[in-house]
């Protein structure tokens, strides 16, 4: 048995299931050994950071992670924004990266890199194999990684002669990680906290705390104090809909987070950061909330959020109790697009169970308010800030979803960082309906260029335009694969989707707004 043989049989016994794929010369022996072990789905993308975002997607929605496989250095380099998203969205996988034979390495080819140091800024674990028998325990390491609470990134680099030599083991899987446990001290002050300041303590969730049976536990609580509750603007998958929580993020811009937080005086984290803007402004603050405020810590990422905020909800003898009612479905909107007419509009026809993948940026920012009262569904968002995660997300997520229907809310702009997604998207036959929010300019960033009070000026206005000439997404689809339309108005787009929904395979509207 060679190295690769040894560590594909060492992923399907720690129960990796699908390895999103961009191999290259260096991975040959592994594609091999992929081929001829049964176990692992293999799913092909064109380009690394696409890779690297269907990983993601694929482990918020299943909470397994997955395998990667990356060309050499510069691949791994590719998929970097997208580890980066991953990494602050908690999410685990396990990346093999190819690289050269170590007997070639002293040669400096011209593929040679430093791929440790490239792995080591977006991954929690990094280990280069030094030898075939080695590369089943290494990969049996990784997986324990990826594996443990609150996720984690683990990068194994495989040089080639590691992976064709003989000599392969294969290793059982290492126990899993337990959490550390809830600490007491942390649910007393809590507790303390809310008997004595209740109306001016927020509860703020994040990491998987923004999931249904946390949201309910964190509800419970709220309910007995009359404390509030916010999830991070960044949370990495929301449980939304009918019968959860209808909870709302901090706000975006300074000026909206600073307003909608200054009352409190107590902020109780759970698996949540303190909240901070995405940039410094001339003369502005960094931090969203009072600077008088005091941060209580319930539980870390890598803690039991479900099981510290039950404590707590029994330290304050909270009762058990149900999400409020329900807002009522909304109708579908009619005429020019707007933010609030489509959030509206994806809520009135989405069908239950969906999952959205939201990289909207600017135009997205009020989604919430007008999705409470859709069907039961997850809300997938951009948790790093670096653009292009939306489509390769979804995609991962409807691998990963068992034939739940993705609905993606893309901006145009970026989603020209990974449009390649959407031929994985055809080939693999994904439920996916992709809705491109076409107004052929980074919006954001003429938002951003007024911020730090530059005056736009007509260079600086071309950098931020994307209608000379216009990109067509109709044309694009249609040369990955993927069936495509265009609507200008808020009831064509809700046809569309429907005419979606009714189809198995992937369909990209695009709705000029």
């Amino acid at each position: 048995m060679n190295g690769a043989q040894s560590l594909v049989k060492t992923l399907i016994a720690g129960g990796v299931e699908t390895c999103f794929a961009n191999p290259g010369t260096s991975e040959m022996h592994f594609v091999a050994a992929l081929d001829q072990i049964p176990g692992i789905r293999c799913v092909l993308g064109l380009q690394e950071n696409v890779v690297t975002g269907m990983a993601d997607g694929y482990y918020r929605i299943s909470g397994k992670p997955a395998a990667t496989l990356l060309h050499c250095g510069p691949g791994l380099a590719n998929g970097l924004g997208n580890l980066h998203n991953a990494r602050r969205a908690r999410s685990g996988m396990v990346n093999i990266v190819g690289d050269q034979a170590t007997w070639h390495r002293p040669f400096d080819a011209p593929l040679t890199a430093d791929t440790e140091a490239l792995a080591r800024t977006s991954s929690d674990w990094v280990r280069t194999s030094a030898a075939a028998s080695e590369v089943g325990r290494d990969g049996a390491m990784a997986m324990q990684i990826a594996r443990r609470h609150g996720g984690g990134i683990a990068t194994l680099i495989l040089p080639s002669d590691a992976s064709w030599d003989g000599g392969g083991q294969v290793a059982q899987p290492f126990p899993d990680l337990a959490p550390p446990p809830v600490d007491a001290n942390a649910v007393d002050g809590a507790a303390r906290i809310l008997r004595d300041h209740a109306g001016s303590t927020l509860i703020l969730l994040g990491s998987r705390a923004t999931l249904a049976t946390a949201q309910e536990a964190a509800y419970r609580v709220a309910a007995a104090t009359g404390a509030e509750i916010l999830a991070e603007y960044v949370c990495a998958r929301m449980s939304r809909g009918q019968g959860r929580v209808p909870i709302e993020r901090v706000p975006y811009t300074l000026a909206a987070a600073r307003a909608r937080l200054a009352r409190f005086s107590h902020i109780i984290l759970v698996g949540a950061r303190p909240p901070v803007g995405f940039f410094g402004y001339p003369g502005q603050a960094s931090i969203h909330h009072d600077p008088a405020a005091v941060f209580h810590i319930l539980t870390r990422p890598e803690q039991d959020e479900v099981a510290a905020l039950t404590a707590l909800a029994e330290a304050l003898g909270a009762p058990t109790v149900a999400p409020p009612a329900a807002a009522p479905r909304p109708d579908i909107a009619t005429g020019a697009p707007t933010p609030e007419g489509l959030a509206r509009t994806v809520a009135a026809v989405m069908p239950e169970n969906a999952i959205i993948s939201d990289e909207s940026i600017s135009y997205g920012r009020g989604f919430y308010a007008e999705t409470h009262g859709a069907p039961p569904h997850d809300w997938l968002h951009l948790t790093g800030g670096a653009i292009g995660d939306g489509l390769p997300v979804g995609t991962g997520a409807a691998v990963a979803g068992g034939g739940r229907r993705v609905i993606g809310l893309q901006a145009d702009g970026s989603a020209m960082y990974s449009l390649q997604s959407l031929w994985t998207q055809a080939r693999e036959r994904l439920p996916v309906t992709t809705i491109i929010l076409s107004n052929r300019k980074y919006q954001i960033l003429i938002g951003e260029y007024g911020g730090v009070g530059a005056v736009a000026g007509p260079t600086a206005m071309n950098m931020l335009d994307l209608s000379n000439p216009s990109i067509d997404w109709l044309h694009i689809a249609n040369g990955m694969g993927v069936e495509a339309a265009r609507t200008e108005t808020l009831e064509g787009c809700a046809d569309l989707m429907r005419q979606s929904f009714a189809q198995p395979g992937p369909f990209l509207i695009e709705l000029m707004i």
